[in-house]
């Protein structure tokens, strides 16, 4: 049962309109956020209360954790749901929340720097003998990039460190490719996830995506939801 009433989602879109129907069906008040582009959107319609938190670029408006916080505080929000992508995965916004005394609902800030960044994620898995595809840290540079590939083998794929849903992403055949693609992936990054950092993988062109989803309750508790092909 929830041990509050007045939810802010921090997000947009699909995400937001599916986390305000689930939200309404238990009872709960909800606050939306939108940008400028984002006036007319279902989820704005949708909450019982709506603030407009800035321009349309994402970093003017959602990846602003400052503006969400002030309005939480302003139409006195218990918790926070961020939903996936823009600040989900930014621990410094789930101890913002904390601090507050807002509830977070998501992975605790520890959890989120273990595991959202890409990279990091990456380290853990080799360091706990999980089997990789060949890859690097983080790219300092188009040089560094172009090093790695040629230890890797093209086909690569660049990557965003912070990235999710394909965004910041690239596939890479050979050098020029790469050389192209480095720049605008960083820069998408940043303007997508407010972190510039990208590294690279092995592509491999014949695969197949299966997910295992993981449920815990911080405290020690965790089951798997089933294998997603």
């Amino acid at each position: 049962m929830a041990t509050f009433n007045r939810i802010l989602i921090a997000n947009r879109g699909e995400i937001a309109v599916r986390i305000i129907r689930t939200a309404k069906r238990m009872g709960l008040e909800t606050i939306a956020v939108y940008s400028q582009a984002d006036r007319g959107a279902p989820h704005v319609r949708m909450a019982d209360h709506a603030q407009l938190i800035g321009e349309s670029p994402v970093d003017k408006s959602y990846l602003v954790a400052k503006k969400i916080l002030r309005c939480a505080m302003d139409f006195q929000a218990e918790a926070i749901h961020p939903g996936y992508g823009l600040l989900s995965e930014d621990p410094s916004f789930a101890e913002a929340c904390e601090a507050r005394n807002l509830i977070w609902i998501g992975p605790t800030a520890a959890h989120l720097r273990e595991f959202g960044l890409k990279h990091r994620a990456r380290m853990l898995a080799q360091q706990s003998g999980a089997p990789l595809p060949p890859g690097s840290g983080l790219l300092e540079d188009t040089g560094q990039a172009m090093r790695e590939a040629e230890k890797t083998g093209y086909p690569i794929m660049l990557k965003s460190t912070a990235g999710g849903g394909g965004i910041g992403m690239a596939l890479c055949s050979s050098s020029e490719e790469l050389k192209e693609a480095v720049e605008r992936v960083s820069r998408l990054a940043q303007s997508n996830f407010g972190n510039a950092g990208i590294f690279l993988e092995k592509c491999f062109m014949r695969a197949r995506h299966l997910e295992v989803q993981i449920f815990g309750d911080g405290l020690g508790d965790a089951l798997s939801l089933g294998v997603r092909d």
